[in-house]
């Protein structure tokens, strides 16, 4: 009796240690389900939903933008000047510059016409008025432009038998010698790949449909070699006024390039960008092309700099110090909680853990916009009296969810935020430092956007070209000057120059030809570079 009660009790032990077992198994299949599903809509989400992150937005389909903006039943803007700007009256940036060109078009009657209906008497013109005004486009035109060098000889000399001097009138330098390459050519091509994002392909195929055959693989030549001559030195003196400055923001993207050495055409190298902040007087964006992400590209490039440098979360970074303080990105920590909002039900949202991380980083980004207008010294003071409280409740409300999130985009977020805390209160530290990263992320986007284009670069010498050639029609970008004007002026002007101080050809310099700068509309409502996307 006593055996069979003992194998009752150790089959209950048994069965107890098997649901418990279970229990276990399902509380661990329980969080793999979670953490697969929230994987699995933010995937969704990354490749079907919206990217902004705003809590509030509008975006516009592609496809139907026209109807989206149209307004059939609205008339057209009316422009006047007032004050050397132009008010808008209806709908904002409709704006035509004051020195194009204009074409008049006279509407008259034929001879015969001029005869009255009445008397059968000549007309005469007792006024005219214009009725209406048109933008008319032009497309591009190509021009052959023939250089004759001329040649002087002295008649004296000639008749004298002395020696004759021959001089010839001084021509430009070639932008490529040997080659039928303008300066105005190579800026074109230039600035459709690079600012406008069309392939070299495309750009083959459309000097074809104007009836001039001109091959990709001669214009990719054109492009590595004024980038070699003539943008790298300017480029380098970017790079030294760059360095010079004591708060800058850094990222990296990738891009692939097919005749790497030692490695294969699918493999990863990177672009890394470094840029200045709002405190600099001549915004600089310089590219960095590089074969992979370790921390000595970051650390050769930033030779001799000292200061702040704003990045993500990204590790390498961290390894720039103590010479380099990392600043860390709020935006980023902001993303996180923003996911996992957006993947619960609309009628959820409000009471959740996530939408509350969430407002604490809103909290924190609307103090900034509203101390944007203050001086470095200024905001630094109401910082600490602003944000910090704000931070210090936001610290406690972490780690109260630090033991239990967990390893879903809400328990990610929380980890995230607590293991960058250190670098991301750091703005704190200086007035002139910002909330996030957004600014670098602003200036790489345009080589995302066209790498989709040109999805690859054939050589290192092409990968490094590309940089050298972003840096300078983003720098040009950020200064106000007309990328495809600058380029042509640099072209045309430094394969002549000698010397090496290259300052009359930097972004700033008040001797750059007068066509160069974009005339800007006055905005009243700026969009700061902290901003949430």
């Amino acid at each position: 009796m006593k055996n069979e009660q003992m194998t009752d009790a150790q089959k209950l032990a048994q069965l107890k240690k098997e649901n418990d077992a279970l229990r276990s198994d399902n509380a661990h299949l329980s969080k793999q389900v979670d953490w697969l599903s929230g994987q699995l809509g933010l995937l969704k989400r990354s490749k079907f939903g919206q990217s902004s992150e705003k809590s509030a937005y509008d975006q516009v389909d592609l496809f139907n933008e026209a109807e989206t903006y149209a307004q059939p039943a609205a008339p057209e803007p009316e422009l006047s000047k007032v004050e050397a700007h132009y008010r808008k009256r209806q709908r904002a940036m409709d704006r035509l510059p004051e020195d194009l060109p204009v074409e008049v078009v006279e509407h008259v009657l034929s001879a015969e016409e001029q005869i009255c209906p009445v008397c059968d008497e000549p007309l005469h013109v007792m006024g005219k008025q214009v009725v209406r005004r048109e933008l008319k486009l032009v497309p591009a035109k190509a021009v052959i432009v023939e250089h004759v060098q001329y040649t002087y000889a002295c008649r004296n000399c000639e008749r004298t038998g002395t020696g004759v001097p021959v001089i010839k009138a001084p021509m430009p330098t070639p932008v490529i010698k040997g080659s039928f390459a303008s300066p105005e050519a190579v800026a074109q091509i230039i600035t459709d790949k690079f600012v406008m994002g069309i392939p070299l392909y495309r750009q083959e195929q459309q000097w074809k449909r104007h009836g001039i055959h001109l091959n990709r693989q001669t214009m990719s030549g054109w492009l590595i070699k004024a980038a070699t001559d003539w943008l790298e030195p300017v480029y380098a003196a970017l790079h030294a006024r760059l360095t010079a400055h004591e708060v800058l923001h850094g990222d990296e993207t990738t891009v692939q390039v097919l005749r790497e050495p030692g490695k294969t055409p699918t493999s990863k190298s990177y672009m890394w960008l470094y840029r200045t902040s709002g405190d600099a007087p001549m915004p600089i964006v310089l590219l960095d092309y590089q074969p992979g992400r370790g921390a000595e590209y970051p650390q050769a490039f930033l030779e001799g700099f000292s200061g702040y440098l704003h990045t993500d979360g990204y590790a390498a970074y961290r390894k720039l110090e103590p010479q380099v303080t990392v600043v860390g990105c709020w935006a980023h920590a902001r993303r996180g909680f923003d996911g996992a909002v957006k993947l619960l039900k609309p009628e959820e949202r409000k009471d959740s853990a996530a939408y509350a991380g969430r407002s604490f980083c809103d909290k924190l980004f609307a103090i900034e916009r509203d101390l944007a207008g203050l001086s470095p010294d200024e905001r630094h003071t109401q910082r600490q009296k602003l944000a910090r409280p704000v931070l210090d409740a936001f610290l406690v409300w972490l780690k109260g969810y630090e033991d239990k999130a967990g390893k879903s985009p809400f328990g990610k977020a929380i980890y995230y935020t607590l293991s960058q805390w250190e670098y991301l209160e750091r703005y704190l530290l200086d007035g002139r430092l910002e909330i996030s990263n957004n600014r670098a992320e602003r200036s790489i986007k345009p080589f995302v956007i066209d790498r989709k284009n040109f999805l690859f670069c054939v050589s290192p010498a092409g990968a490094r070209s590309s940089a050298v050639i972003f840096s300078l029609t983003e720098t040009a970008k950020e200064n106000g000057l007309n990328p495809f004007e600058y380029l042509t002026f640099l072209l045309r002007e430094l394969p002549g120059h000698a010397g090496d101080d290259l300052t009359p050809f930097l972004p700033d310099s008040p001797t750059l030809p007068e066509g160069c700068s974009v005339p800007q509309p006055k905005t009243s409502q700026p969009k700061y570079a902290w901003d949430v996307d």
